[in-house]
């Protein structure tokens, strides 16, 4: 008789909507434990609705948090670990943008804000799991970023544009400082994503544009390759344009 299959628990941040609810629905499929992190409770409790019930009964995990706020951050990060015991893969999945994005008009709070989410938000979010993961000799870190963090543009703007470059960066310094333990992490890099950020736009796009985009589901999908592959193996950057 076969033992059963390990245990798989992944943090999701970003949970609530867009690629970070379309990848725990698609972990759960899979048979992964999840634990979702979001601003809102209410979009937390509609994603964990959706999700796949966890083989051995236990429950998935739904934890109301600022990431930008870095005691919170630490706080979840330890409840957490006290429920799942080790957390396998972090995938930092939240981002925000502003229609208010232009050199002209950002304002120092709307600066603030894109950079403490999109850059120091997943910073505080690895440091919250990286010991552990060291501790055991293993651990995958997918941080969605985005093509921005490759060429700026007008239609991302340089707030966003600065902290995705910023967390690429980070990624590679994973790379750089954490592979002799055991862990890899992978910069995935979409294009435009019909997902609520496009409702942030100065001019969102109509239906017709967002048909064409990536959806949510597709990066879901990506993050699932990169997890799946074998632990001697890592996608260090992962480019994904609509076609």
């Amino acid at each position: 008789m076969s033992s059963p299959a390990p245990t798989r628990n992944a943090v999701i941040t970003g949970a609530g909507s867009g690629v970070g609810r379309a990848t725990a629905i698609a972990l759960s499929r899979e048979g992964w434990r999840v634990a979702l992190i979001g601003r809102r409770p209410e979009a937390l409790a509609s994603t964990a609705a959706l999700l796949s019930p966890f083989p051995t009964g236990a429950p998935h995990l739904t934890c109301p948090c600022d990431i930008s706020d870095e005691a919170q951050v630490a706080r979840v990060g330890q409840e957490i670990l006290r429920a799942f015991g080790q957390v396998d893969a972090l995938i930092n999945a939240a981002g925000t943008n502003t229609p208010e994005r232009s050199l002209e008009v950002l304002s120092p709070a709307n600066y603030r804000h894109l950079v403490g989410t999109n850059l120091d938000g997943a910073y505080w979010c690895v440091q919250a799991f990286l010991p552990s993961m060291r501790t055991r000799g293993s651990g995958t870190i997918v941080n969605v970023i985005s093509d921005a963090a490759r060429q700026a543009s007008p239609k991302a703007g340089p707030a966003y544009s600065a902290s995705k470059f910023g967390l690429l960066g980070l990624t590679q310094a994973i790379n750089a400082e954490e592979r002799p333990r055991g862990i890899r992490a992978c910069a995935l890099l979409p294009g435009d994503i019909d997902t609520p950020l496009l409702d942030k736009r100065p001019a969102p796009p109509g239906p017709e544009a967002r048909a064409r985009m990536l959806q949510a589901e597709d990066v879901a999908s990506c993050v699932l390759f990169v997890l799946n592959l074998p632990p001697r193996a890592v996608v260090e950057e992962l480019l994904v344009r609509p076609a």
